[in-house]
């Protein structure tokens, strides 16, 4: 990335939030836009609305609690990119604060002399801020990071394009990189003009928590440190964690492998799934808990299943109960089978015939070792599809049907296109969720990729009973939705890039 400004930068992130609103056109463009800077404000928190006013009335003109409740979301908004203007100026405090309190304190004779020192600022930074020490010592090592590392985030927050949520994400997400990788990772999500930007969805218009999924997938696809060399380090971590909690409960973790944690988690959601029922009163969440500890605790998934007499298969859908016996995966002791659950499983072609070392995707997880991908492969993972993926780009090629049934290959299609149910900030994975025409099938719709989404149950029947709408789709953008009081919000989708390639096969493409 060449040497930019945070100056520059900030015109950029204005000049693109300018750009969507131009874009959206007619109501949708009185909406304000996530993103944007504050001049694009339609309200102020004094009440006085100018020409959102204006707006409103042309929008809702003889309904006044219409043009109220638009008025609360234009507030709501400006209150946000207020409070991400405070987070800015009370980092650039902290800063200060911190300069001018080594400028007070003598020079440290020694390392306990420093780290009492340290230890006194940060009990100041607590008492003056009524927080716990430890939080103080964190919001401390944030405003260092982001007035010494990382520019684009500050003038970002400055802004109000993002959130402080999405600042300690851009944070944590940087630890332990070089500055170059730092540099790299930053520019890609904040800056419009760099050479390779996000390809998705704005990061100040994604929940913080899928900002965090989207800017992990990037550094593990980036990472100066080969992905195999990390997995390395970090497969002898694994273990499992017992934490007791309040009323009886406690709290058991496990950290697994990629493969082996999805592979889990997709075999209990198929076995929770089917127990559903009109006997049954538990929730997804509940049963999937259930069959889990049933299962740790000497139990077998049929044992769950008796009631409804079905039993969750090799390949994680479900079946008529049968006696699988115990032993039979003809795994040696010690070691663990390749998960046989529903995981989709993306390799690119050249890192699958060894002439790359790029990262395979695993569904909701993001890139794992191509190594893992190949074990996964040779031990006969059912969910390994060959995509064929634009050279230019990396984005899947469409595939389309004129007839109304939605297809095995098409579902896993949208899998692949948007990763989880398309309604912004939802995280339900793609299992759960059900293929949708955006235009009904009765009314010309066709069941090409371009006409298909899969929402999760929650928000398909959101979309039908509560006024939401999807907007139109295609072959590698999942839909956006325009909520009852016209606002357009954008969906998250997979950013692609384009596959490595041998550098003897450059030239050639």
């Amino acid at each position: 990335m060449e040497s930019t400004t945070a100056d520059e930068v900030l015109e950029r992130i204005t000049a693109s939030a300018a750009g969507r609103v131009v874009a959206a056109g007619g109501a949708v463009a009185s909406a304000p836009v996530l993103g944007s800077a504050p001049a694009f404000a339609t309200a102020s928190l004094e009440g006085g609305a100018g020409d959102a006013d204006f707006q409103d009335e042309a929008l809702f003109p003889s309904d006044p609690l219409r043009r109220r409740k638009d008025q609360c979301l234009d507030r709501l908004a400006e209150i946000a990119r207020l409070e991400a203007r405070t987070a800015a100026e009370k980092v650039r405090v902290i800063a200060e604060l911190v300069e001018v309190s080594g400028a007070l304190d003598p020079p440290a004779q020694s390392a306990q002399e420093a780290t009492a020192q340290e230890m006194a600022l940060v009990a100041e930074v607590a008492c003056a801020l009524a927080v716990g020490e430890r939080t103080a010592s964190t919001l401390l090592a944030e405003s260092h990071a982001l007035t010494t590392a990382l520019p684009l985030t500050l003038a970002a927050l400055t802004a109000g394009a993002i959130s402080w949520q999405h600042a300690r994400v851009m944070v944590d997400e940087t630890t332990n990189l070089d500055a170059a990788a730092v540099q790299a990772l930053e520019a890609h999500f904040l800056d419009p003009g760099v050479e390779n930007p996000n390809r998705g969805c704005p990061a100040g218009e994604l929940v913080a928590s899928r900002f965090r999924h989207k800017a992990r997938i990037w550094r593990e696809r980036h990472h100066p440190v080969s992905i195999e060399k990390r997995h390395a380090r970090s497969v002898a971590d694994r273990r499992l964690e017992y934490r007791p909690d309040r009323d009886g409960m406690a709290w058991l973790s496990a950290y697994l492998p990629a493969d082996q944690a999805a592979g889990i988690w997709n075999r209990t959601t198929a076995a929770a799934r089917a127990l559903q029922g009109p006997d049954e009163d538990r929730t997804m969440t509940q049963r999937r808990a259930d069959i889990a500890a049933n299962l740790l605790l000497g139990g077998d998934i049929e044992s769950n299943m008796e009631a409804s007499g079905t039993a969750v298969l090799a390949d994680g859908g479900t079946g008529p109960t049968a006696d699988t016996g115990s032993g039979k995966d003809g795994s040696a002791a010690g070691r663990v089978p390749s998960p046989r659950a529903q995981v989709l499983l993306t390799v690119p072609i050249m890192s699958l015939l060894g002439a790359t070392d790029e990262p395979a995707m695993l569904d909701g997880y993001g890139p794992i070792p191509v190594t893992m991908a190949r074990r996964l492969i040779a031990d006969g993972a059912t969910s390994f599809h060959r995509v064929l993926i634009d050279p230019r780009d990396g984005a899947p090629l469409e595939i389309g049907r004129t007839s109304y049934p939605v297809t095995k290959a098409q579902r896993q299609w949208l899998r692949l296109r948007d990763g989880k149910c398309p309604f912004p900030g939802c995280h339900n994975q793609s299992l759960d969720n059900e293929a949708d025409h955006l235009l009904a099938w009765g009314k010309g719709g066709t069941t090409g990729i371009s006409n298909l989404a899969q929402p999760c149950p929650k928000h398909h029947k959101l979309r039908h009973t509560g006024g939401w709408e999807p907007g139109p789709a295609t072959k590698d953008h999942p839909p956006g939705w325009t909520s009852p009081t016209g606002r357009h919000y954008a969906s998250e989708y997979p950013d692609w890039e384009p596959p490595q390639l041998p550098d003897e096969m450059q030239g050639q493409l």
